[in-house]
């Protein structure tokens, strides 16, 4: 039997999709039942809904351990996708629960009922900080307290220090360090927030630049790391170092609406995160327009992923015929 967390979010569906494509056996933990209808949806999307019936759902929660018991039982391979994903200064607290507290609950069960492999899904915000004479981040980039992270990367790179506690408690881990991931569904998640904007008429863009990475591109990959007898290692999953702009311009042409139009300068930026910061002080809406957030899109990070090319012999989808051939226009 293996094992899901997240199965409700975008990687976590997918992975689920892909894991029974593949004839696997599947489980995956649940917080809110309403929360399934986002998976079912999936599969319907992808005309997959009888194999949707085939995956087993336990109500379970990866903060709460006595509910993870069942969860784990016969189980052989773990997939830990569950994450909070926000770059709302309020959030700190919960970002580190979820994210390191949730991930060192999940590392125990794994070590107490024998689990053969543990992969966990990172991000390329926990990678390291380039040296004056890098240019380019890689595996082996050193995180450097010193610098300024965001709260959410600062509780990635925390999770996988429980990953690799588990890795030195004889546990077989694998973790990857996706890019931004695209794919269909999920509009309230991630990157499909960010498509929602462009449909809804965003008038900015960037020339800041990041690495994507197409979720199936993602799950097929992890499954792979999972399967082989590949262990102990970590792996940079980006399909492409894209500018914003570029990737924006993909996006609104798939969608038929009009492309952002305006560069945003730093400048405008740094007005922006502040006036929204302030106004975020009398509302109960979470800050999803944070410091981090807008800075993160005026940098320009190029990321490797030329270790899993040669791990996998495997290539990565084109990142902007990804979007075009699983976006339409409503």
């Amino acid at each position: 039997m293996i094992l899901v967390t997240g199965g409700t979010g975008l990687v976590g569906a997918h992975l689920l999709l892909h894991l029974l494509e593949n004839g696997e056996n599947v489980r995956a933990i649940y917080r809110k039942k309403s929360n399934i209808q986002k998976t079912k949806s999936l599969f319907q999307h992808y005309n997959k809904s009888a194999l949707f019936d085939a995956i087993e759902w336990v109500h379970a929660d990866i903060l709460d351990i006595p509910s993870l018991e069942h969860a784990f039982v016969n189980c052989t391979q773990v997939y830990h996708c569950a994450a909070m994903i926000s770059f709302d200064p309020k959030d700190e607290n919960l970002l580190r629960k979820i994210n390191i507290e949730g991930t060192a609950n999940i590392v125990n069960f794994c070590i107490a009922k024998g689990v053969q492999k543990l992969c966990y899904v990172s991000s390329t915000s926990a990678l390291g900080d380039l040296a004056a004479h890098e240019t380019v981040k890689t595996e082996e980039t050193e995180w450097n307290p010193e610098k300024h992270h965001s709260d959410y990367a600062i509780s990635k790179y925390g999770a996988e220090m429980e990953i690799w506690r588990g890795q030195q408690e004889g546990l077989n881990v694998i973790i990857v360090n996706p890019g931004v991931i695209i794919g269909p569904g999920f509009e309230d998640q991630g990157s499909g927030q960010l498509i929602k904007k462009i449909a809804d008429g965003l008038l900015f863009y960037t020339l800041g630049s990041t690495g994507f990475v197409a979720v199936d591109d993602v799950v097929r990959i992890m499954y792979q790391l999972t399967q082989s007898t590949i262990c102990n290692e970590r792996f940079i999953l980006i399909g492409q170092n894209i500018i914003f702009r570029d990737i924006f311009n993909t996006i609104a042409d798939t969608l038929k609406v009009k492309r952002p139009s305006v560069e945003a300068k730093p400048f405008m930026m740094e007005i922006t995160w502040r006036v929204n910061w302030f106004l975020s002080l009398f509302s109960r809406k979470s800050n999803n327009i944070s410091k981090d957030t807008l800075r993160s899109f005026m940098s320009r990070n190029e990321f490797s992923n030329a270790k899993i090319k040669t791990a996998l012999n495997t290539s990565f989808l084109d990142v902007h015929q990804y979007i075009k051939e699983n976006f339409t226009a409503n």
